[in-house]
């Protein structure tokens, strides 16, 4: 209805307008047929006024500038004046340090401690070099309270060839170790049946090898490495390993995926299990393959990638298939000064009667040897630089492990005793075991002349079917010193925590039904200190102090430490 009443009010306005005009126009004249256009209409533009008249300077203390002329009286003077041509500033150089291919080593100390090592690297050419060194420790013992021999020895040797060409490099080497120990470590309940018995306890290792490595430049094939070991002892223990590894980028659509091989023999026997007189034998089979893609990014550094394990259990003739995550990650969140990382990885980790003994050498040639399957490992921390010498690192990890190795005291014997079945050896356990530490990490390296690192570890543990995580330590710590004083002197320091850890204590007899016992052992602390003196570029002398806390304390149950040691000697370095 609104739209309606406008068009009418419309129609009405137009209407009265043109009847007005009309009414004014009676005699309207215009032809509405044609119209004749006369001359179009050109419009012009004026020209501005502008003033052309300048304005006159009425100024009383305006004066008009004056002419000056300058005249030059110039006469010679007589001179002796002869400039010097000029000479650069000389810079002091310091002087070059001396650089030798060998070197000697010998000292003695208490305990009747003797240590000596040589070694020497020569080149038959530009290419080619030849060369190997030879270390021996060994120390008398000495123990407070003791009633058995607790000397050792470890000495080695080592022969290597090496070859580096224009697109790859080559080094072959070989060797041999031997080491003498002593299950010393008798509780006190057995130390008058073993006096009785007279036994001896001397624990002897051979260790040989041989191995090489190769690496190529500008080639998908990086690197390779080869080695073969034989490892035993003198109760008739053996063990053969050898281990090929290769890795390579390998193009697939314009991408390099960097792959690792891994192939693992491991094959042993012992003469006899800790309770019964039966062979152990164990024989292990591993091809591992783990491929990873790198992806950058920015600030961002991604690896994605997997292990795949094929494992055969020969003596039991079992075949297994392992798969792991292969995942890191890390990203600057500011330039050098913060740097964030994590990840989760796993492994198929190949335990051997060596590592064991390395790690712990009062074993008991008993042992069951089979690997570790860490399923996973995640791990995240951050890292990076506060100054431009001095650096952090903070880290977290959880890891779950089945058939976890832990070292355990073995229980003592009453029946058919061996020298090592007194409760003065250690066997091996596996559990299915979730551990969970943190760590932080303090490095300082003001310059050349000092250098400071403060590393600590905290450590929690569950275990599946084992009461503890036997000897695995609650907290870790460790501070490193060194300090070249000047060009003569030289120092430093290292100190060690080591937290509590159990064990156990238990008596097998078949007469008494014993219950085994948990023992828990303290915390130690070790400091050590040395220092030196440059005679020469090539004599200098040196002197080692250690446990200077003068604690007895014990890394395994029952077996104490020497306490404060003292040792001197001198290096000389030399060429052929």
């Amino acid at each position: 209805m609104r739209k309606q009443i406008k068009h009418i009010l419309t129609a009405a306005v137009t209407f009265t307008g043109v009847a007005a005009f009309s009414q004014n126009n009676p005699k309207d004249t215009l032809n509405t047929g044609v119209i004749d256009v006369v001359k179009p209409y050109t419009p012009t533009i004026s020209d501005a006024f502008k003033v052309k008249e300048v304005p006159a300077l009425d100024d009383k203390t305006t004066e008009t500038k004056k002419d000056i002329k300058y005249n030059i009286f110039s006469f010679p003077v007589a001179s002796t004046f002869t400039p010097a041509k000029g000479k650069a500033e000389g810079i002091e150089k310091a002087k070059s340090i001396k650089l030798f291919d060998n070197y000697a080593t010998l000292g003695v100390g208490s305990y009747t401690t003797l240590i000596g090592e040589l070694y020497v690297n020569h080149a038959l050419s530009r290419t080619e070099t030849v060369g190997g060194y030879f270390s021996h420790h060994s120390s008398g013992g000495g123990i407070a309270d003791l009633v058995l021999d607790d000397n050792f020895s470890d000495s080695k040797i080592n022969v290597n060839y090496a070859s580096r060409l224009r697109y790859m490099s080559w080094k072959l080497e070989g060797g041999f170790q031997h080491q003498n120990y002593n299950w010393y470590g008798v509780p006190e309940s057995q130390i008058d049946q073993v006096q009785l018995d007279g036994i001896q306890v001397d624990h002897k290792f051979n260790n040989a090898y041989v191995g090489g490595d190769i690496t190529f430049e500008d080639t998908y094939l990086n690197s390779g490495t080869a080695l073969f070991r034989h490892f035993g002892d003198n109760m008739g223990s053996g063990e053969n390993r050898f281990v090929l590894t290769g890795k390579a980028d390998i193009p697939v659509n314009y991408e390099e995926i960097a792959t690792e091989l891994k192939i693992d023999y491991l094959g042993g026997r012992f003469d006899r299990s800790y309770n019964l007189e039966e062979e152990i034998k164990y024989s292990n089979f591993q091809i591992g393959l783990s491929p990873t893609y790198q992806l950058k990014q920015d600030d961002l550094t991604l690896d994605l990638g997997v292990s795949v394990y094929f494992m055969s259990d020969i003596e039991a003739s079992d075949n297994k298939l392992f798969i792991y995550p292969n995942i890191s990650a890390s990203y600057r969140l500011v330039s050098e000064v913060l740097i964030a990382y994590g990840g989760i990885q796993g492994d198929l980790q190949q335990n051997s009667y060596y590592d064991f003994a390395k790690e712990n050498p009062f074993v008991s040639p008993t042992l069951f040897v089979q690997p570790t399957d860490q399923l996973y490992n995640a791990f995240a921390g951050i890292k990076g630089k506060v100054t431009s010498n001095m650096s952090y690192k903070f880290a977290g990890h959880y890891i779950s492990d089945k058939s976890k190795a832990l070292f355990k005291n073995n229980a003592i014997q009453t029946e058919n005793q061996m020298n090592y079945s007194y409760g003065n050896s250690f066997g091996v356990v596996y559990d299915d075991m979730k551990s969970f530490g943190v760590s932080g990490e303090l490095s300082v390296d003001l310059n050349r002349n000092f250098t400071a690192s403060l590393k600590g570890q905290y450590f929690a543990y569950s275990t599946n079917n084992e009461e503890e995580a036997w000897n695995l330590p609650d907290f870790k710590g460790s501070l490193f010193l060194d300090y070249q004083i000047d060009e003569k002197w030289f120092a430093g320091a290292n100190i060690y925590f080591v937290g509590k850890r159990k064990d156990q204590y238990y008596v097998a007899d078949s007469l008494v039904n014993s219950t085994p016992i948990t023992v828990s052992l303290d915390g130690y602390f070790d400091a050590n200190a040395h220092a030196g003196y440059h005679i020469t570029e090539q004599l200098s002398i040196f002197a080692k102090m250690n446990n200077l806390a003068s604690q007895g304390y014990q890394r395994w149950q029952n077996f104490p430490v020497q306490s404060f040691q003292a040792l001197a000697g001198a290096t000389y370095k030399f060429d052929f």
